[in-house]
């Protein structure tokens, strides 16, 4: 039986990178092993400009190209893709509701919250999502009772 990761590390927000970046983490270990995408985050990260919001939401298609022949990202295109589209969002999102962190709180509850980022962002699932909040220090219900509710 394969071993389920520990609880992961939260993360004290000091600004919208650090959204993008645990975004980002949630979009590549879409379908992929998290290990693998644990490993490459250094990489990622050099590779796409620090995961800075403003630098990634700039990104045009010949961006996208070279990073798609990058070893040190996972060269999926269609993640890279969403990867800018989810940075253009969030900041707009910034703008729309005075901060990102507005946004997280804007709903009464998880599950409101949950369909709204499912919504706004790409290659976010119900397991992505509780991962991101969790990681960000947003409130999340207890893991196997999110489990019962939206992983069954």
């Amino acid at each position: 039986m394969p071993e389920e990761p520990a609880a992961p590390e939260r993360k004290t927000v000091e600004s919208i990178n650090d959204y993008l970046e645990i975004m980002t983490k949630v979009v590549f270990q879409s379908g992929m092993s998290w290990k693998v995408v644990e490993n490459k985050m250094a990489t990622i990260k050099e590779a796409m400009d620090g995961l800075e919001v403003s630098k990634v939401a700039d990104y045009d298609e010949r961006d996208i190209e070279r990073l798609t022949q990058d070893a040190r990202v996972i060269r999926n295109q269609r993640k890279l893709v969403a990867i800018r589209d989810n940075a253009r969002r969030i900041l707009a999102i910034d703008k729309e509701h005075g901060s990102f962190k507005n946004y997280l709180r804007s709903q009464p509850d998880f599950d409101s919250t949950l369909k709204m980022i499912k919504k706004d962002f790409k290659y976010m699932g119900p397991m992505g999502i509780f991962y991101f909040l969790y990681v960000v220090g947003e409130n999340v219900p207890d893991h196997e009772d999110f489990k019962k509710q939206y992983m069954s």
